[in-house]
Formats: structure tokens, sequence, C-alpha cells
């Protein structure tokens, strides 16, 4: 199991990668394919596509600062899942040595308390903090979520400085 990174929008794999994106995730949780693809060349993000041997299974789009790993999309092709390939990406992303961070929905019906379990069991825990995602379209307005970090809890001043990154720099041309 292994990363292949994408820096471009010519790689033989980003439009059957970037359909998984759209397919996994509700519209206002994505950004725009413009905003995908000015992205692409920022040193600090990682469209990578998830590969078990030559096949593409999954996509892990994060951005690696210094100190974290902020993991923006998570997700496995649908006919692959519970294969354990999200385990194992996660387990990717561990390696790197940084705090990981992620955000989940709120645990309130059957699929979001299953996602939060997941994470639990592959060692993330819940972080007290409330916190409004910034919209990826003009058209909408923040969403709460949860924040979860591995190997441990995040402290006030590291969420302080996750969530300016976050609105600085992730989020800063979401908005096109």
């Amino acid at each position: 199991m292994h990363f292949e990174r994408i820096s471009s929008g010519c790689h033989p794999l980003y439009e059957t990668a970037l359909k998984l994106y759209q397919h996994s995730f509700p519209p206002h949780e994505q950004r725009s394919p413009l905003s995908q693809s000015n992205i692409l060349g920022d040193p600090a993000y990682h469209f990578s596509l998830l590969c078990d041997g030559s096949s593409f299974v999954g996509l892990a789009l994060y951005w690696e600062t210094e100190r974290f790993l902020y993991v923006e999309h998570l997700c496995i092709a649908p006919e692959l899942r519970n294969q354990s390939y999200g385990q194992q990406a996660l387990t990717l992303l561990g390696q790197a040595g940084k705090l990981v961070i992620l955000e989940i929905d709120p645990p309130v019906d059957a699929i979001s308390i299953r996602r939060k379990g997941f994470y639990i069991r592959n060692g993330f825990v819940e972080n007290p903090y409330p916190h409004l995602h910034p919209p990826y379209h003009r058209e909408n307005s923040g969403h709460p979520l949860v924040v979860m970090s591995f190997p441990r809890g995040i402290s006030p001043d590291e969420y302080d400085s996750f969530q300016r990154y976050l609105e600085q720099h992730v989020m800063g041309n979401a908005l096109l």
C-alpha cells in the first residue's frame, strides 16, 4: 500500500480520482474543480492516490505543515470499502510522525456514529473545541464538524494554530 501524489491535472488518473471525490462527498464539502486544480501545485498540498500495488483504491487529500498533517478529505472506492484500505491509509499518514488532524460530521446518525467509531478504533481522539468549517462555496455557510486527532488530543494553542491555517491557507482560494 502506498500513496501516489498528483501535482498536475495531466496525471492519467486525475479525472478518475475527481469522480471518486465528487461521489464521496456532498457538494457543500467539495472544492470547485478550479479551486482543486489551482492548489495541486501548492507544496503543502497532497492530492494523493491510495494504491494497492498498481490498483487505485482511494484518495487522501491532505496538507502538511511543520507540525501537523490536516486531512481535508479521505475516501475509499465504494466497491472496496470494508477491506481495511481506510485503516491502511491512516497508518500511512501516521507514519509521517506528526500530529494528524481531521474533521468528521457530528455523530448524530448511524453513518456518522460508525465513522467516528472507525477513527477511534484507529487511535484518533475527539477534541472538545466547537468547530465551524469555512464554506467551500459563496452560496453556503460554514458547517459544524468535530475535530479529531492522532495520536493524541490537541491543546487549545494547537487548535488555534490549526484553525488559522485552515482559514488562511487551506481555504484561502476555495471561494473562486
